[in-house]
């Protein structure tokens, strides 16, 4: 780790989550010198993330996805199921990674796990600290760390999540909103086989999702359970066997007998959009930058994708990294994608929590045109695993 020392750095990264260990990993391959400072979170609370096509190609051009495989599972099969109770009730869509020729839409691997293998290949440039205040100036930034040492950079890249410091000091305004939600998350072990399928079953309080995990040795799945708050204080106050009985129904029993592994965990949903993604020296990525729920495994995916095209930008800018030029690149580059996935995870969440027979009947009437129609399929699959356009280079295969 770095003394406490003040310092002189190209780039600095505010945050140690997973997007904010890419692109410090990223960011070395540019010839430039990077810093990164955050407090590592290492509780376990079953959440996971599944890295789809792009983000994986993105690590197998770091060097780095072979170290994650024997921690992640594939997903090869996605399905959908109206577990809504609607009239107008929507048939199960099951979506293969074959159909687009790919192997797998992605990987599904602990929060924790990653953070594991990703971490001590930043050791060198990584900082163990909390940065309390910022001075952005016309020509760099400087950066006060918890402990007494100050930081100077070009560049500020804040991966520094949802309540961000480095945004609220270059005085970045958001706008939050709230759902009548909260997310339960477990480890499961199970009997039936997921056979490399994730399963997102469309309820009234939102979607519960079951994903593959490596087997260790038998069978095991992430869940993610959205549910209203009063529904989520019932559940914890269960005991494991219960739990895990309230788990099984809620599926349909589609995994068998489910038993949970290790501790479950809660969050609240909501949602954030920020009025720039950039300031003078500072670019915003990962949460920081967008937050809605987690639908479609589209969060942290979407947050590889603003490091990966800030790369680029900084790539081309051939100079000063934290240039007015290089930051309106980048803001250019990210706007339309982050804007789309944004509004469509909101829609989606939305129209499941409504109860509005007309929003039902045009959502199941939806799936089944998907469901009919292999062209649309095939385009519903593309962009969920990436959007059109030219694809930055860390994400081209």
């Amino acid at each position: 780790m770095v003394g406490s020392s003040d310092k002189t750095t190209d780039i600095l990264v505010c945050g140690a989550g997973a997007t904010g260990l890419v692109a410090t990993l990223a960011l070395r391959g540019l010839g430039l010198q990077v810093s990164l400072v955050g407090k590592l979170d290492t509780l376990r609370t079953a959440r996971t993330v599944a890295l789809l096509d792009g983000s994986v190609r993105l690590l197998k051009n770091l060097n780095v996805f072979p170290l994650l495989l024997p921690h992640a599972a594939a997903l090869r099969t996605m399905r959908i199921v109206d577990a809504t109770g609607a009239l107008f009730r929507a048939p199960t869509v099951a979506f293969h990674a074959s159909e687009i020729g790919l192997h797998a839409f992605g990987w599904n691997i602990e929060n924790v796990d990653l953070a594991d293998q990703l971490r001590p290949l930043v050791a060198d440039h990584w900082t163990d600290d909390r940065l309390v205040r910022f001075e952005f100036g016309r020509d760099g930034v400087s950066a006060l760390c918890a402990t007494g040492q100050t930081i100077t950079a070009r560049l500020i890249i804040a991966a520094d999540g949802r309540h961000s410091p480095a945004r609220a000091a270059a005085g970045i305004g958001t706008r939050e909103w709230a759902y009548p939600q909260v997310a339960l998350t477990a480890i499961l072990g199970h009997r039936v086989p997921h056979q490399d399928a994730s399963t997102e079953f469309h309820t009234r309080q939102g979607p519960f999702t079951l994903v593959p995990l490596p087997d260790r040795p038998g069978p095991r799945s992430s869940l993610v359970w959205m549910m209203a708050p009063t529904h989520a204080r019932r559940l914890r106050q269960l005991d494991g066997p219960a739990l895990a009985g309230a788990i099984e129904r809620q599926s349909m029993s589609l995994l068998g007998e489910i038993a949970l592994e290790g501790p479950t965990g809660t969050f609240p949903i909501a949602g954030l959009r920020v009025e720039r993604l950039t300031a003078p020296r500072l670019a915003l990525v990962g949460e920081a930058a967008h937050v809605f729920p987690p639908i479609g495994a589209q969060g942290l995916n979407l947050g590889l994708r603003d490091v990966a095209h800030l790369v680029d930008c900084i790539e081309a800018g051939a100079g000063d990294p934290g240039s007015a030029s290089v930051l309106a690149a980048y803001a250019g580059r990210r706007r339309t994608d982050i804007a789309l996935r944004t509004g469509a995870v909101d829609l989606l969440n939305r129209s499941l929590l409504s109860g509005f027979a007309p929003v039902d009947a045009i959502r199941s009437a939806g799936l089944v045109a998907v469901s009919a129609i292999a062209p649309l399929r095939r385009s519903m699959m593309r962009a969920g695993v990436m959007p059109s356009g030219p694809l930055p280079r860390l994400m081209r295969g």
